[in-house]
């Protein structure tokens, strides 16, 4: 049998570049001979498309405890503050906030614990080249469930200046204007 990416499920906006809080499926299932494996997203990093212009992502696992992955299928997550680092070879992903999970004991995880991501060590040596020569940096955009393992899609990005947001948001608003013109003029 074929496997086919979740992502065909998903309603993306690529002039916006946004995702849906959770998708609607939550389980694979069997589609004219196609397993499509589903995509919950728990988290998207709003601030991050605001104060940066995204590039190239890459996903990554996360090394996590028992009491945040059942806070991550809670979607108690926020990725607001959150970024990425290169230590040793190794990539962590800092100030996270995972909630503590309610049915835990009271020697629960720390939310904002720094979380090791699994990726290849050629990925990990080429992202911290292009961190060191470019000046990126990078940020994790969304936290999600894919066939019950959470992952984490990072991407490499650069600052925005504060007219470059200003421009963002006025294009924004303009676009929103001419929606509603043209939507007022069908009606």
């Amino acid at each position: 049998m074929k496997v086919a990416a979740a992502s065909l499920l998903m309603f993306y906006d690529y002039v916006t570049g946004r995702l849906p809080r959770v998708c609607l499926l939550e389980i694979p299932f069997l589609c004219c001979g196609i397993i499509i494996k589903v995509i919950k997203t728990v988290a998207t990093n709003r601030k991050a498309y605001h104060n940066y212009h995204i590039g190239e992502s890459v996903e990554a696992g996360i090394v996590l405890t028992g009491s945040e992955i059942k806070s991550i299928r809670d979607g108690r997550v926020n990725l607001g503050d959150a970024y990425v680092r290169p230590e040793g070879g190794e990539l962590w992903l800092l100030n996270a906030h995972i909630a503590r999970y309610e049915s835990s004991s009271y020697m629960s995880h720390e939310p904002t614990r720094p979380r090791k991501l699994l990726l290849h060590r050629d990925q990990i040596k080429e992202l911290a080249g292009q961190i060191k020569e470019k000046g990126l940096t990078l940020v994790p955009t969304r936290m999600y469930l894919k066939d019950s393992l959470a992952k984490v899609e990072v991407a490499l990005a650069k600052g925005k200046k504060l007219y470059d947001k200003r421009e963002s948001i006025a294009k924004r608003e303009t676009e929103r204007e001419i929606s509603r013109l043209l939507k007022k003029h069908k009606a």
